[in-house]
């Protein structure tokens, strides 16, 4: 498709301000107040499942993590923003908005590290909207992106539920805790947005959730209408 450029300028970059949703608000990290509540949060991780696909934890101690996450989760790129359901108001999880080029207007969201508080939630997938939803409305981005380890079949299942379209495979991309990662390349394109919109939108309406908070149509059953 060609399409013409020849106004476009560099996006700018997220900033620090908090989306909050219905069901989580994400809040950029700037500071260590919510170190304490992630530590907390992933430590109902007994088996460290979650770090699995990560290139870092589990963590053995509170201090290891504080120690970690003041190295990494304190930056502007990769920007890391805490998840917090609105029904505890206690940070349970991480994404990252990384690799930004504002001059491309090209984003990755990366580094997602969920707790089981947040694990198959509807929070989880809101808060992957509220993202989409900087990314492409607020700041005009062009392109977004998600990579996994082609190994990892849950993140390729969630890419490709929120929409992502798979584009190709990086053989022996990276070395990760001492294994070879051949990485799945997934995106999606500022034109598929305000369908891909429309149906996050039809699908976080509390009339699709029961009393139990469980989902009566599925963000799939809606898209493929």
């Amino acid at each position: 498709m060609t399409r013409d450029l020849s106004h476009w300028t560099p996006r700018p970059l997220p900033g620090t301000t908090a989306i909050a949703g219905r069901f989580v608000t994400a809040e950029p990290i700037t500071d260590a107040r919510r170190f304490d509540e992630l530590f907390e949060a992933y430590a109902a991780d007994r088996d460290g499942a979650l770090w699995r696909w990560l290139p870092y934890g589990p963590f053995a101690s509170r201090e290891a993590f504080h120690v970690f996450a003041e190295k990494t989760y304190r930056g502007a790129d990769p920007l890391f923003h805490a998840l917090i359901p609105a029904e505890t108001g206690r940070a349970a999880g991480v994404a990252a908005l990384m690799r930004l080029d504002a001059a491309n207007g090209v984003a990755e969201v990366g580094h997602i590290a969920l707790s089981p508080a947040l694990q198959r939630r509807p929070a989880a997938t809101e808060a992957q909207y509220l993202l989409m939803r900087r990314v492409f409305d607020e700041l005009g981005y062009r392109r977004y992106e998600w990579k996994c380890n082609d190994r990892n079949e849950p993140s390729k299942r969630a890419a490709e539920r929120l929409g992502f379209s798979f584009e190709g495979l990086f053989r022996q991309h990276l070395v990760v805790k001492g294994e070879n990662r051949d990485t799945a390349w997934f995106s999606i394109i500022d034109s598929e947005w305000p369908e891909l919109k429309a149906a996050f939108e039809a699908w976080l309406v509390p009339e699709n959730f029961d009393g139990e908070g469980r989902q009566r149509r599925s963000l799939g059953e809606i898209r493929a209408v």
